[in-house]
């Protein structure tokens, strides 16, 4: 049997790829003509040059296969990119979980916590938790819309499991995606950490939790993916202890975010080019994104490994691949 992994060059798929070669897995990706040839050298993979935006390369790929891990996405924090984001999370998936369907193939739907309700240092949240108190930029919004479209296939008939992953550290981030927070911890002195929190995993962890639901998951229900419930400042210290950055001292404080968040605005406004700094990841960084795992712990067997294996590993990796 076959394997089809989208997003395969980015951070989770790509992990996701491995360790399917490494249980003996058939694998094959669908790659666009301009995707980065360094995740997938020397992997033994087919691969299938095209989009998830373009439903007949979709059909095209999904001949033959019986399971499909969907995580292609495009990731931003920020007010813009709604229409290009939608293009891509919403229609890719719905061309995804169509094409599936008629394939008779099993889906996981690789969506993210953003796309969930916010937890709080008293009460963590979980799968069934209101989706109440994110900041509604374009990516929560389009994770929610792109979740709606594969749930809509499974009402249909799709045989279909969505997983949520927390903020991911580990190896083979080749973008990078979130470990760009761990190299500018590590290459500057930051002194002020964001005032939130957040749920983190392992990249590797999330891999193996998705082959699970693969594998046993149930049809049509979330499983978050997280891990240890840490504040941004807990997680810049231990960062900053493995890789020698220097450590925050505190918080930033209201009108320090207030600044960082409407500067950022400014320059996006200037120069048409929003950057990872602006306020709506100033809102997001201000939010403590704590999760229950206790779903996927029971169901899937989900087991996460500490927060210093997947920072040191992480940055082994960076230095290995000439990032730092």
């Amino acid at each position: 049997m076959i394997t089809l992994v989208t997003g395969a060059t980015g951070f989770v798929g790509n992990n996701v790829v491995r360790l399917l070669r490494d249980a003996g897995e058939s694998v094959r990706v669908l790659v666009r003509e301009r995707s980065d040839p360094r995740p997938l050298l020397g992997l033994e993979v087919e691969v299938v040059t095209g989009d998830v935006c373009d439903a007949e390369s979709v059909r095209r790929a999904m001949t033959g296969i019986s399971k499909v891990v969907h995580s292609a996405a495009q990731v931003h924090i920020g007010w813009t990119g709604l229409e290009s984001q939608r293009a891509i999370n919403v229609e890719g998936t719905r061309n995804v979980a169509t094409a599936a369907h008629a394939a008779n193939a099993r889906v996981v739907h690789v969506s993210s916590v953003d796309a969930l309700g916010v937890g709080s240092l008293d009460v963590l949240a979980d799968e069934e938790s209101p989706r109440e108190g994110k900041v509604l930029c374009s990516y929560v919004i389009t994770k929610r819309e792109s979740e709606q479209a594969f749930l809509d296939e499974v009402s249909h008939g799709l045989e279909g499991i969505v997983v949520n992953p927390g903020f991911m550290l580990g190896p083979w981030d080749w973008k990078p995606s979130s470990g760009r927070m761990l190299l500018e911890v590590a290459k500057r002195f930051t002194p002020f950490a964001p005032k939130g929190g957040c749920t983190v995993c392992d990249v590797r962890d999330v891999a193996a939790g998705i082959l699970a639901a693969l594998q046993r998951g149930t049809v049509g229900r979330r499983y978050i993916l997280g891990g240890e419930n840490i504040t941004y400042m807990e997680l810049w210290k231990r960062i900053s202890r493995i890789t020698g950055g220097g450590a925050p001292i505190c918080p930033a404080g209201p009108l320090m975010r207030i600044i960082a968040g409407r500067s950022g605005d400014l320059i996006g406004k200037l120069t048409g080019r929003e950057p990872d700094v602006n306020s709506a990841a100033v809102g997001m960084s201000d939010l403590f994104h704590y999760y229950s795992i206790a779903r996927a712990q029971q169901e899937l067997g989900y087991v996460v490994r500490p927060v210093e294996e997947s920072i040191a590993d992480a940055w082994a990796w960076f230095q290995a691949e000439g990032y730092a």
